[in-house]
């Protein structure tokens, strides 16, 4: 049976209110949806897990002779992860502490000639004195012709030349002054430039050794055994997987509300929807992307093109809940960031270098044992043994 105009009309228009209802249904949630949640979050999937890239790099010239840690190992601090053949750096070590005892044994010497020199210019002046006593005895007796002026005048000329030797004694004394004169035979400057060199040679064969700086994992070992290392040659990296955050590049016309301190909700797609990290906005980084690359955008030259730019936020991540679903630096995540809490100024920060890679001590014993054994090394050769101090020369004025 033929459907008529009027039936057709009339399943038309319900259809369209039928539609028509679920629009209006549709843009009324969303409205209440925008109204109520979404014009309150900042949503991006331009965001990424980031962390600290500890680069481990050889501080001493060496071959490498063994790799302890591969990749995807643990490290902890202060964990041997490279040593380097040690060879040719002991033995300029053991040229160097051969150079501090002879500096030692050197200034000792020099020490011991200015004493030498002092008891020199004593007997120099004694045997002065002598012959101006007997001048003036001479001279004395001499009008009563008990002594002749033969003798008087060669007792002269004997004080005369007496006094000559007394002088140079005296100028040989002074130039042994000016090298030794206001040190002691342990901070005299040869002995210190020897000491300075022993320990320059002492930490350079303790960085034959290379320790890892913190507590990371091990990734990108470049390091091969054979290779010829230098200093400030890359041989891997640590990552310490405890202590990361995420990167939102926001549009910066999206960019007005966000402030440092408002709360965050983090999905990886590593694990999708099924879990979800709570972050706090840490800061916000001064400059677009755009001004950091490695050649910045010159807009006062060529035709110009407006682009909107995006801005890095740093949002901090808690550090159980790390623990509890291990994350790797680099992996997506949509980022969404509650911008109600504006109390903070967008230039405010909340980051801080508290974590253990901001600093390490793993270096500190190699300056405190090369003093340590350049101390042994001047006590051992200090000829002779006891006071240090070098007593005045009366005699020398």
């Amino acid at each position: 049976m033929p459907i008529n105009r009027k039936t057709i009309r009339s399943r038309r228009n319900f259809l369209l209110a039928i539609v028509a209802l679920v629009v209006c249904v549709a843009a009324v949630a969303y409205a209440v949806t925008w109204l109520l949640h979404d014009r309150f979050w900042v949503v991006t999937d331009n965001a990424f897990v980031n962390g600290n890239l500890i680069p481990v790099k050889a501080d001493a010239t060496g071959m490498v002779a063994r790799v302890l840690k591969e990749e995807t190992e643990f490290a902890k601090k202060g964990d041997l992860l490279i040593e380097l053949d040690a060879q040719r750096a002991s033995a300029a070590l053991g040229q160097a502490e051969a150079e501090l005892a002879r500096s030692v044994r050197s200034v000792g010497a020099l020490f011991a000639t200015r004493r030498q020199m002092c008891q020199k210019i004593a007997s120099r002046a004694a045997l002065f004195d002598k012959a101006r006593h007997d001048i003036a005895r001479y001279r004395q007796a001499l009008p009563s012709g008990s002594v002749s002026k033969q003798v008087a005048q060669n007792a002269e000329d004997q004080a005369a030349s007496l006094e000559a030797d007394l002088q140079e004694a005296r100028a040989e004394f002074r130039a042994l002054e000016a090298r030794v004169g206001g040190a002691t035979r342990v901070n005299h400057p040869d002995v210190e430039a020897a000491r300075n060199k022993f320990t320059e040679s002492y930490i350079e064969f303790a960085r034959q050794r290379v320790r890892a700086p913190a507590a990371g994992y091990i990734a990108k070992r470049k390091a091969q055994v054979g290779d010829r290392v230098k200093p400030g040659d890359q041989l891997m990296i640590l990552v310490p997987l405890d202590h990361l955050w995420v990167e939102a590049n926001l549009w910066e016309s999206r960019m007005r509300d966000v402030r440092p301190g408002q709360p965050a909700l983090v999905n990886v797609d590593l694990y999708g929807k099924t879990y979800t990290y709570h972050g706090t906005v840490e800061g916000l980084v001064p400059g677009s992307g755009s001004v950091f690359a490695l050649l910045p955008p010159d807009n006062a030259t060529g035709n110009f093109i407006h682009i909107v730019q995006r801005v890095p936020v740093r949002i901090g991540l808690r550090r159980d809940e790390i623990l509890a679903q291990p994350l790797r630096p680099g992996l997506s995540t949509v980022t969404s960031i509650d911008i109600r809490d504006q109390a903070r100024s967008p230039n405010a920060a909340l980051t801080e270098a508290f974590a253990t890679e901001y600093a390490t001590d793993i270096y500190n014993d190699d300056l405190a044992n090369a003093r340590t054994r350049a101390e042994q090394i001047i006590k051992d050769n200090l000829v002779p043994k006891g006071d240090l101090t070098e007593p005045a020369c009366p005699a020398a004025q």
